[in-house]
């Protein structure tokens, strides 16, 4: 199969031999668009760009990771611009804000404060990030070439079966697109591969784990650690996804 923007990364991602290649294109997709935003490429000046980033926002654990990425400058002028359109959105809530009655609100279950615009405009800034969502845009690509991959590509099928299988979290989006993009007898093969391969590798994870807790017994101190010393983290990863062990990403370009 033809090489292709979308192609050549998951390739990529399946010969790294990871726990999961989606996390592995995860973590690639996010330090990009971090990059993009913050780099040295100093997207942040771009008007476009800023615009798009005051009206989106970031999500905390995407500010959280702008902050560690160490651009101060870039940082300090995605805020600067961002509080601008924060503040005319602030002013406008106000001014259409209402409170709601009394006697509706006591009709309402405990805990259900339903009809509060502000607070619901809140719960949107809270939701919408930048960064977030053009990740899904790109993931979304990715997954619909795996799927494409898979139907034409005999190579990816291969790697597939030779690989450590998905993390759980990017296991369920796989079934989820498969139902979507797979027809009744692409369906027969795919399921009892995938699932047989996730089987596989949930027991090597957890014979892995189970290993590195005997390893902590006095009788085993002379033993071999086998593949148990990195445990915690690809057990951890094989769960939930991401990489447990991984430094934060900081600027470097």
């Amino acid at each position: 199969m033809k090489e292709t923007l979308y192609t050549i990364p998951l390739t990529d991602a399946f010969r790294a031999n990871d726990e999961c290649p989606f996390c592995y294109v995860e973590r690639n997709v996010e330090q990009d668009l971090l990059d993009l935003v913050l780099g040295s490429g100093s997207s942040y000046m771009e008007s476009d760009m800023r615009e798009m980033t005051d009206k989106a926002g970031f999500c905390r654990a995407h500010f959280k990771k702008m902050f560690d990425y160490g651009n101060t400058l870039g940082n300090g002028w995605i805020l600067k611009t961002h509080y601008m359109q924060m503040q005319k959105e602030f002013d406008s809530q106000v001014k259409m804000f209402s409170p709601t009655k009394a006697s509706f609100m006591n009709k309402l279950k405990k805990g259900e404060f339903a009809g509060n615009s502000m607070s619901a405009w809140v719960d949107e800034k809270n939701k919408s990030c930048y960064i977030c969502n053009e990740f899904n845009k790109t993931f979304e690509r990715y997954m619909d070439t795996f799927f494409f991959m898979y139907k034409k590509d005999d190579e990816l099928k291969h790697m597939l079966k030779q690989s450590k299988g998905f993390c759980l979290t990017h296991f369920g989006d796989i079934c989820k697109r498969a139902d979507l993009q797979l027809n009744d007898k692409q369906k027969e093969e795919f399921y009892p591969l995938l699932f047989d391969l996730m089987k596989q590798n949930l027991a090597r994870l957890s014979e892995d784990v189970s290993w590195l807790v005997d390893k902590f017994d006095y009788r085993n101190k002379d033993a071999d650690w086998k593949n148990s010393k990195d445990a915690i983290q690809r057990g951890m990863q094989k769960l939930k996804g991401g990489y447990p062990a991984d430094p934060v990403y900081q600027q470097s370009k």
